[in-house]
């Protein structure tokens, strides 16, 4: 008796604790990862929706299993039966033992069925006819930096820039001299392996403008925690003016670009002054006031640094060292 007691209230512990599960992931955003974010985007959507469709199987499935592994507990417990009489004799039934082997496999080619099926509409990227235009942008996963490049030739660092109510294409890239990453916005999208030596695609469409933030979620490397983007989803207008800034920036060899290309790559890894951080501190360094230099160790790399630049265009080399010269010199930083 005091055996079958243990077992229903471990039982009913462990239901409760599910409860309590259920409780946190219908409490929605905020809820600290337990279920999806609110969904912004078509994509999401799709993505959100299967997750509740097959969570609601699951449960149910639990709820099953467990209700009636306590029904079996209580009406086969010893009770009053001496402790050296024999339990109930229960003899097999094929039919029953085909059942609940049937049916389980069947449950699971449901659930592939319906997942295969809606995730290939989640795939599919409208056309630009079909969609009233589409904006095409390519990320590149670096250890530990996001890098943006639009349509006009523009980029950007860790901060994507995109139009409201259009179908956004993305282009999932890593460069072959790095590691693998993972594009995540769990507001517009699910995740994306950036893989070196192969091309990736996804697509969002925000409904509204405002900032949606994500990170890398594959452990790619010592900063990978940094390794955090953002999409800030402006109007027509805006978005146009900001990436023909953007392009200008580039364009000119900007410090201002150079100083956002700093922070966000250089400054995963190194502190101007202060104690070593991942990697030396730069204060002083005539490296920085060097552009072949620097241009060398962006484009190659250095000991365990990896080569940070790889890919870049001489433009956003000269930026960086646009920037890079006013700190070595005792400038703004």
């Amino acid at each position: 008796m005091r055996r079958a007691a243990t077992t229903i209230a471990a039982s009913a512990i462990a239901a409760t604790a599910a409860l309590a599960f259920a409780g946190t992931a219908l409490a929605g955003y905020g809820n600290g990862g337990v279920t999806p974010q609110s969904s912004g985007s078509p994509t999401a959507h799709g993505i959100t929706r299967d997750y509740y469709v097959i969570a609601g199987i699951t449960f149910a499935v639990f709820l099953l299993v467990e209700g009636l592994l306590i029904a079996f507990v209580v009406k086969y417990r010893r009770g009053k039966r001496a402790r050296t009489a024999d339990g109930y004799q229960i003899h097999g039934s094929t039919r029953l033992e085909l059942m609940w082997t049937v049916a389980p496999a069947l449950l699971l080619v449901g659930i592939a069925t319906f997942v295969l099926v809606t995730f290939n509409n989640i795939q599919d990227v409208p056309s630009a006819s079909a969609s009233g235009g589409r904006e095409d942008i390519t990320v590149e996963g670096h250890q530990f930096y996001w890098l943006f490049r639009y349509p006009n030739g523009a980029v950007s660092i860790d901060t994507m820039y995109a139009p409201v109510n259009r179908v956004v294409k993305l282009k999932v890239v890593a460069p072959d001299v790095d590691v693998n990453h993972s594009w995540w916005i769990p507001q517009l999208d699910g995740k994306i392996d950036a893989i070196p030596g192969r091309v990736n695609a996804t697509w969002f469409r925000a409904p509204k403008t405002g900032t949606y933030v994500g990170q890398c979620a594959e452990l790619c490397g010592a900063q990978h925690a940094l390794m955090k983007a953002q999409v800030v989803v402006q109007t027509q207008q805006e978005y146009a003016a900001t990436t023909s800034r953007l392009l200008s920036q580039l364009q000119g060899a900007s410090p201002e670009l150079g100083k956002t290309i700093f922070q966000g790559v250089c400054e995963k890894c190194h502190r101007i002054s202060g104690p070593k951080y991942i990697g030396p501190s730069l204060g002083g360094n005539p490296l920085l006031a060097d552009e072949k230099q620097l241009t060398d160790i962006v484009h190659n790399g250095r000991r365990t640094m990896p080569p940070v630049g790889a890919g870049w265009s001489d433009r956003q080399v000269a930026a960086l060292a646009a920037y890079t010269k006013t700190v070595a010199t005792g400038g703004a930083q």
